[in-house]
């Protein structure tokens, strides 16, 4: 079986839904991270990993919109809002500080003009967790997970903001 990620909120490939918008840099969306739900991990996976990444950001080195480390192995969803505040991240999971400045999922809000890409991705990795704290960056994970990734399924979404 392939390491599949999908959501109920959107298709590969379909428009963000205002619920995954952030509320805020010219946004009025909800800034819900949105529900996630992966399937047939690697054999061996004693963790995941969970990124949003806009790779169009206008930074040079892109803009992370979410990062949660540790989930444990039997995990194999996220509900909408995990990363928001509400209920549903498992309890030894963390969030670490985005590209917003704080740990938790940031939605899209790109500048006007072109459209951006956001790439859900959930990595399978060969430890139980990795040592981070709330304050680490996304880099600083990434690093992590490319020396322990066992697999990896991505789901990409599409926002953009019409030039005023």
């Amino acid at each position: 079986m392939a390491f599949v990620l999908t959501s109920p909120a959107f298709a590969n490939g379909d428009v963000l839904p205002q619920a995954q918008v952030y509320n805020g840099m010219g946004e009025n969306g909800q800034n819900l991270s949105p529900a996630l739900q992966w399937q047939g991990a690697p054999q061996g996976t004693r963790s995941f990993v969970v990124t949003v990444y806009d790779p169009d950001a206008p930074t040079g080195s892109g803009w992370w919109h979410w990062v949660v480390a540790n989930i444990p192995p039997t995990t194999t969803s996220l509900p909408e809002g995990a990363g928001s505040g509400r209920a549903g991240l498992p309890a030894d999971a963390i969030q670490v500080r985005t590209d917003f400045g704080t740990p938790g999922y940031g939605g899209a809000a790109p500048p006007a003009g072109r459209v951006h890409r956001y790439v859900f991705t959930v990595y399978a990795l060969d430890v139980p967790k990795l040592d981070v704290t709330p304050d680490a960056s996304p880099a600083l994970v990434g690093f992590m997970v490319h020396h322990h990734q066992l697999g990896a399924a991505s789901l990409t979404a599409l926002y953009g903001r019409a030039q005023r």
